[in-house]
């Protein structure tokens, strides 16, 4: 019913076509990347590189979705920074990162990275998001040409000032009016809203292009008190076809047993095709 995916940075020390081969083992057909486990900036990893990334996902039968924590371990580069020049460069930096999502078989970016993207208190919340529409416009006719969806993803604002609600996400993404920004969603994000998860899959489908499974306590699906059962009758009843993607941040036990349990999880809590599509009153 659902393409699991999960993220390669949950695999550390692990080289990429095994992390291939063992996901496509459990049932994972996705692979979400870092960049920081490729490189210091995907600029280094060369077109020969991205090549053999791409054939060693592809033999093992998972498809690269694309790039997530985008901005994180880089220097220089701000969405929301009041210096025109580090603007420019952090919107051709993004621009990079859609060529590289597309050549290794992706066409997801996820724009999460909270530190590079907050805004200092010198500057208002009004001034904060045309500055990030400004840096966001430079990427995109890259997106375009290649295809990639650009992801805003809301985080709390425990980590960030910046974009903390679904809502927030939309409408930066409706000033921007491009066929290729849309929304990303994370449950340990969407935990900390006013409305409860299932809720928000469903006001803000018409915009839901990518999705983050994860536990508020920073596991996997599974490893918390977080019920999947209703958030994935959303995401059905909505008609959901992106991927569901694994991201966890608290890396124990062991990458095997986060990968196995994961998705083993989040198969018990499918609706059945037998299940009506429930209208929420």
């Amino acid at each position: 019913m659902f393409r699991y995916a999960i993220c390669n940075e949950t695999f550390q020390g692990w080289e990429h076509a095994h992390i291939c081969a063992h996901i496509a083992e459990l049932g994972y057909t996705g692979l979400e990347i870092a960049p920081f486990t490729l490189a210091e900036r995907i600029t280094d990893v060369t077109a020969h590189q991205r090549a053999e990334l791409r054939r060693q996902a592809e033999a093992a039968g998972v498809q690269i979705l694309g790039l997530h924590w985008l901005l994180a371990r880089t220097e220089g580069f701000h969405l929301t920074s009041p210096d025109p020049d580090v603007r420019q460069r952090t919107g051709e930096y993004l621009t990079q990162l859609a060529h590289a999502a597309a050549d290794l078989g992706g066409n997801i970016l996820v724009l999460g990275s909270p530190a590079q993207r907050s805004f200092p208190p010198t500057i208002t919340l009004q001034q904060a998001q045309d500055y990030a529409l400004d840096t966001l416009r430079y990427c995109l006719p890259a997106l375009e040409q290649r295809r990639v969806y650009l992801c805003l993803e809301p985080l709390a604002s425990s980590e960030t000032n910046f974009l903390n609600t679904a809502a927030e996400a939309v409408s930066l993404a409706q000033r921007l009016d491009h066929p290729y920004v849309r929304l990303h969603l994370d449950v340990k994000a969407m935990a900390a809203e006013t409305q409860p998860a299932p809720a928000i899959i469903r006001a803000f489908a018409p915009w839901l292009t990518h999705f983050h499974a994860n536990d508020p306590n920073k596991r996997g699906p599974g490893f918390g008190q977080t019920d999947f059962r209703p958030i994935l009758q959303a995401l059905r009843d909505v008609r959901y076809t992106g991927w569901i993607s694994v991201e966890v941040f608290d890396y124990s036990p062991d990458p095997d047993t986060i990968a196995r349990e994961s998705i083993r999880y989040l198969r018990q809590c499918e609706p059945t095709p037998t299940e009506p599509l429930s209208i929420p009153t």
